[in-house]
């Protein structure tokens, strides 16, 4: 579980924020200003940050510049703002995400998981086998029982981000921003569309599953055939 650091000046959505982040076993420490917060992040050196915008002693973008002049701790900006181009402007500088008030609980845990994963060092590359599949990453190549899988570029992204997490549910939320780069959601009919040419070339389809399992509402795990 990761250390957060709260900079939000809102005492009521402070205590909402730890007590939930809390429940999903994070630790949290809070800042009701920019510069306690920049103090708190060079002192305590968090995992991820939850910056609102509208502190009362420096705006959001200033403390963000701050940050980032110090820290490539993954930000996650939390803001009632929802201007367009406000928040391009903000991930341009180098926020890692952005979250309009309000929101879902889940949703902001599905958010720090995310930018945790981007900011995690890059592992040594190996080939991943589940069953009789052996997709390795390198060479951007994927075997079926020791037969070549001719694979889109995108097919074998989707494969292999499956297979780095086989047995976890993954939801599709999850796949359009770390597959597709799509943070702020995208049509599902994408990665459904995907999913089928996968099947289809693993010689399996939905109502028949192999190794490519739905979990209805939830999303859809790799697993080795039993």
């Amino acid at each position: 579980m990761a250390d957060v650091l709260i900079i939000e000046d809102d005492a009521t959505i402070r205590t909402a924020l730890v007590r939930s982040l809390s429940a999903r076993q994070h630790s949290t420490m809070t800042s009701p200003t920019a510069l306690d917060g920049l103090q708190s992040l060079v002192a305590h050196r968090p995992d991820v940050v939850l910056m609102d915008l509208g502190l009362p002693d420096l705006d959001g973008s200033s403390l963000l510049a701050m940050i980032r002049s110090v820290s490539d701790v993954p930000v996650i900006v939390i803001s009632a703002r929802d201007e367009g181009a406000g928040i391009v402007a903000l991930l341009d500088a180098g926020a890692d995400d952005y979250l309009v008030k309000p929101f879902a609980a889940d949703q902001l845990e599905a958010r720090i998981r995310a930018v945790l994963r981007r900011a995690e060092p890059v592992r040594p590359v190996t080939a991943v086998t589940v069953g009789d599949l052996v997709i390795d990453t390198r060479t951007r190549s994927v075997t079926l029982a020791g037969e070549v899988l001719e694979l889109s570029p995108k097919e074998f992204d989707l494969l292999a981000y499956l297979a780095e997490r086989a047995g976890e549910v993954i939801s599709k939320r999850e796949l359009l921003a770390n597959v597709w780069n799509q943070p702020y959601g995208g049509a599902d009919k994408t990665v459904d569309v995907h999913l089928h040419w996968l099947r289809r070339k693993l010689g399996e389809s939905a109502e028949a599953p192999r190794y490519v399992h739905r979990v209805r509402g939830v999303g859809v795990k790799l697993v080795a055939p039993a």
